[in-house]
C-alpha cells in the first residue's frame, strides 16, 4: 500500500480536480483506492458526492468525517475507525471537514513536545498514519490519495510525513514557479526536522509513527495549452523553466538549463485543459472520461471523453510507476 499526497501551496492548480480523476482511474483499472480529503475547504468531497448526500452529512452531522476519527485520539478515548463513504466497488471516499482548520493549534503544539519526547505529542503528530494505515487494511487498498489545502501549516506537515510519495500538480506561471521553490524547501526542513525527532520517540509509545519517506514523485503540469502538440508562446516561458526550479528545490540536484519539460524525468505528465467538459462533470458527479450522452457529451464531446481517458489513463500509470 502506498500513499501519495498531491501538494503545491499554490492554490489554483487543479489538484484537487486531478486527485479525483485518479482516484476514478485508479477504480477502472481495478486497483482499490482510498481519496483523502485533508483540505478544510472540503472540495474533493463535494466533487465525489451529490448535494443531498452532502446536505445529509453536514446539516445532520453525522459522525462520517475525517475528524471524527481525529478527535476521540486527542482527547485520549479508544480510536473510531474512521468512516469510508463507498463510490464504486474500487472505491471509498474519507470526508473533510471545514472544522479540520480547528485541529492545527494541537499539531503545532504536538510537534514541538516531540523534542520532549512525550508520548502524547508523538501520538497527536503520527495521527494521520495511524487513521489511514487502519482503513488501508479494513479495505483492502492498494493507493491512498491524499489532497490537501495550499499551505505550509501543521496539517500538510503531519499528513506529508505520513506519506509515502508527494506529486506536485503545478501551472506553467510565475506564481506556481515560486511555489515549487516554496514547498520544496520546506519539505525538506520538514524531513529533516522529523528525522531529528524520530531519533527521541518515546521507548513505551504503542503507536507506530510515520518513516519519513515523503519521497517527491515528480510534478504534473497543469492545463497545458497546446497548439498542434507544441506548447503556445505563453505557457512556454514558464514551463521550460519548472524543470530546474523543481531539481533544485525539490530534488536538489542541478540540471541543464536548456532540459524541457518533455525531456524532464521528473514530469509525470501534461494535462491538457478539457474546457466545457469540467462543468458537465461536476454536474454528473462522475469524472470527464466517463460522461456519456446523457450528461451532456455529445457531438465534439465524445471524441473529447475518449481524449481524456487515454490521457488520464496514460497519467495514471505513470504515477503508479513513480510511486512502487
Amino acid at each position: 500500500m502506498r500513499k501519495i499526497t498531491f501538494f503545491n501551496n499554490k492554490g489554483g492548480v487543479g489538484k484537487t480536480t486531478t486527485v479525483y480523476h485518479v482516484a476514478w482511474m485508479l477504480s477502472e483499472m481495478g486497483i482499490k483506492t482510498i481519496a483523502v480529503d485533508l483540505d478544510p475547504q472540503s472540495n474533493l468531497t463535494s466533487m465525489f458526492l451529490t448535494g443531498e448526500r452532502l446536505e445529509e452529512i453536514y446539516e445532520n452531522a453525522l459522525p462520517v468525517t475525517v475528524l471524527d476519527a481525529i478527535n476521540p485520539i486527542v482527547n485520549g478515548d479508544p480510536a473510531v475507525p474512521v468512516h469510508l463513504e463507498e463510490i464504486n466497488d474500487y472505491l471509498r471516499l474519507i470526508p473533510g471537514n471545514l472544522a479540520l482548520s480547528t485541529f492545527e493549534d494541537t499539531l503545532s503544539d504536538a510537534w514541538l513536545k516531540c523534542l520532549n519526547s512525550e508520548i502524547y505529542s508523538f501520538r497527536i503528530t503520527s495521527i494521520f498514519k495511524t487513521i489511514l494505515d487502519e482503513a488501508a487494511n479494513r479495505f483492502g487498498a492498494d493507493v491512498i490519495l491524499i489532497d490537501v489545502g495550499p499551505n505550509l501549516g501543521a496539517i500538510n506537515r503531519a499528513v506529508t510525513i505520513s506519506s509515502d510519495y508527494i506529486v506536485m500538480p503545478v501551472a506553467s506561471d510565475l506564481f506556481s514557479i515560486q511555489g515549487i521553490k516554496n514547498l520544496g524547501t520546506t519539505l525538506n526542513a520538514w524531513k529533516r526536522q522529523w528525522g531529528q525527532r524520530k531519533e527521541l520517540k518515546p521507548t513505551n509509545l504503542t503507536v507506530a509513527i510515520p518513516e519519513n519517506g515523503m519521497l517527491p514523485a515528480g510534478y504534473i503540469v497543469m492545463q497545458y495549452s497546446a497548439k498542434e502538440s507544441k506548447p503556445v508562446k505563453s505557457y512556454l516561458k514558464w514551463a521550460n523553466r519548472i524543470p530546474k526550479v523543481y531539481s533544485e528545490f525539490v530534488t536538489s540536484i542541478h540540471v541543464m538549463d536548456t532540459l524541457s519539460i518533455e525531456e524532464d524525468s521528473n514530469c509525470i505528465g501534461l494535462l491538457k485543459h478539457f474546457r466545457s467538459l469540467a462543468p458537465m462533470s461536476m454536474e454528473a458527479h462522475k469524472p470527464i472520461f466517463l460522461l456519456k450522452p446523457a450528461d451532456g457529451a455529445i457531438g465534439a464531446h465524445v471524441y473529447a471523453v475518449k481524449f481524456s481517458y487515454t490521457e488520464f489513463e496514460s497519467l495514471t500509470n505513470n504515477i503508479l510507476s513513480k510511486c512502487p
